[in-house]
């Protein structure tokens, strides 16, 4: 099967916003006794994919494991529906760290009301005193749009996306 011709910088940048305008929550990764642990969370995405941003409680496992460990992943994916072949879902893979983010930080209202104008009904939440804005710093991106178009990028330049080609046979470890 021949390899898909790869989207230019622009169609990339318009998938993923569009990927992560239609779908509000994803998948946050943590690590709990050095194991992954997954909660599915409503996010919100910054400037730009490097930074993310959660509205959890302090009570929930994930906040836990944040406040032990910073490292963080976000996966964000497209609905399987009947019909659509589930290898092809696009999809977006995100690492990083998480930090808390301060009522008293300058992006902190910025942030809030993002939030809340995609998420009105957590408006009650923020009134709470166990739930919290983290700021996801994002480092790197691995973004799936389909067979053949994946695509890598990283927090320096979050704007160029590189085509992922496959590996050489030569390059590949055998298990």
């Amino acid at each position: 099967m021949a390899m898909s011709e790869a989207l230019s910088n622009e169609e990339v940048q318009t998938a993923w916003e569009k990927l992560t305008g239609e779908v509000r929550t994803g998948v946050l990764l943590t690590l709990r006794d050095g194991r992954l642990f997954g909660s599915h969370v409503p996010y919100v995405i910054g400037e730009h994919w490097a930074r993310a941003y959660i509205h959890v409680s302090r009570l929930a496992l994930h906040s836990e494991h944040l406040s032990r460990d910073p490292r963080v992943g976000l996966f964000v994916s497209e609905p399987d529906r009947p019909g659509k072949n589930p290898l092809a879902l696009r999809r977006m893979n995100l690492q990083g760290e998480a930090v808390l983010l301060d009522a008293g930080a300058p992006i902190y209202e910025e942030v809030k009301e993002r939030y809340l104008a995609r998420f009105p009904q957590s408006a009650m939440l923020f009134g709470f005193g166990d739930f919290s804005l983290w700021e996801l710093r994002l480092e790197g991106a691995h973004l799936v749009l389909g067979f053949g178009q994946a695509y890598l990028a990283d927090a320096t330049n979050p704007h160029t996306w590189v085509h992922q080609k496959p590996s050489r046979k030569d390059d590949r470890r055998e298990v």
